[in-house]
């Protein structure tokens, strides 16, 4: 019954709109009409596809809301992106809107089918009313009974027909394509990890916190602790003093190791000063020497941030460890939604990117680039120079 009330509602409603429409299409062809109606026709005429879209799409809605009302089926929108742009031509380019329009024509015959599957429940009372009313002869009141008995005891069987039809139609052509449901997949994976290199990079910085408020502040007292008692007590036995002074060079190990681990974590110095100090240090660390030329005027989110500097650690890593370099220059800028950063050395050259060769370090920085939807190339020809550039969406 449902049904039937809404095929009822949607036909009217879409029927209504598209005959006014090509009236109005008609009369401007046919020039019929004095000034005023012909104003009125193209009204008419320019008005008509927005309305019968915004039925379209309407009446979709209500049928979602029935099925998932009545007949517990929830069938999901398909993704809209790029559908309403030019609005409202978009919409009627897109393949869905002519599915939604499809399902509606269709539908009509659902609607002429739950028509019938009613009287087949209303069967007994319109025999009823008929023996009443028409008093026929015996036979065919039989007949008319039998016939109420018959429609009475197949109305659930054929209920069950149509509503598999009608499930089955709006899953077809109300429910998103396989296109779009890729589509949709595509969406929720990239809101997935967006959120888990979020969540990873919070958790970095909440461990960072920790232990540089915890564990380091007590290594540091530790080796405080230790050298004034290594520097005091000078007048006890030697075996005493070189207990006290191998276990202060263990504590001033100790901390520079937890150092270098928290930084390694996540600087703090990105938090409170931002990549180029970050990467300033970097470049002051490092065992070779780094040219560094930082052109970010406006930030990118944390977590980028955070990506280019350790691709730009890591690159320097790697550099130090296999490129027998002398020299390495770093360049970080942003340009438009893009972060693009550039490590180049004058090394030995040769390194090769991903499976076919190449090391974990390099692995990990293409790993880096894409866990945040970026790109990662390597340019190393024997002999060099080896060029590593990435790009990193800014807001991603």
């Amino acid at each position: 019954m449902a049904a039937l009330l809404v095929a009822a509602a949607g036909s009217a409603l879409l029927g209504v709109i598209g005959v006014v429409w090509v009236a109005a299409i008609y009369s401007l062809v046919t020039g019929a009409g004095d000034a005023a109606h012909v104003a009125l026709y193209v009204v008419a005429a320019i008005v008509g596809p927005v309305a019968e879209l915004w039925a379209v799409q309407g009446v979709t809605a209500l049928q979602r809301s029935r099925l998932r009302t009545v007949a517990g089926t929830d069938i999901p929108a398909g993704s809209h992106t790029g559908e309403r742009k030019p609005w409202p031509i978009g919409p009627w380019l897109s393949a869905s809107t002519w599915r939604q329009v499809a399902f509606h024509l269709l539908f009509l015959g659902i609607g002429t089918a739950a028509g019938v599957v009613a009287v087949c429940w209303l069967a007994p009372a319109l025999a009823i009313t008929y023996l009443i009313v028409g008093a026929p002869s015996g036979a065919t009141a039989a007949v008319s009974c039998a016939a109420a008995i018959i429609l009475l005891f197949s109305a659930p069987w054929l209920a069950r027909q149509v509503a598999r039809a009608d499930e089955t139609l709006a899953k077809a052509l109300l429910g998103p394509s396989q296109s779009e449901e890729l589509a949709l997949r595509l969406e929720s994976v990239t809101r997935s990890r967006a959120a888990i290199v979020a969540a990873t990079d919070a958790e970095r910085r909440r461990i960072e916190r920790d232990l540089h408020d915890g564990a380091q502040q007590r290594l540091v007292s530790l080796a405080m602790n230790l050298g004034m008692a290594r520097a005091r007590f000078g007048d006890v036995p030697e075996p005493v003093k070189q207990v006290i002074a191998e276990a202060h060079e263990e504590a001033l190990h100790a901390l520079s190791e937890v150092r270098e681990f928290i930084r390694g974590l996540h600087p703090a110095v990105l938090n409170d000063r931002g990549l180029d100090a970050a990467l300033s240090g970097l470049a002051a660390r490092a065992p070779l020497p780094v040219r560094l030329k930082v052109n970010v005027p406006q930030p990118a989110a944390p977590s980028i941030e955070a990506v280019a500097y350790f691709i730009v650690s890591e690159a320097i890593t790697n550099v130090v460890k296999h490129a027998q370099a002398t020299q390495a220059d770093v360049t970080v800028a942003r340009d438009g939604d893009l972060l693009r950063i550039t490590v180049t050395d004058n090394g030995l050259g040769g390194a090769v990117l991903g499976d076919a060769g190449g090391g974990t370090g390099l692995r990990g920085l293409m790993q880096r680039a894409a866990s945040v939807d970026g790109t990662l190339t390597l340019d190393s020809p024997p002999g060099g120079p080896t060029v590593i550039a990435a790009e990193l969406p800014c807001e991603s």
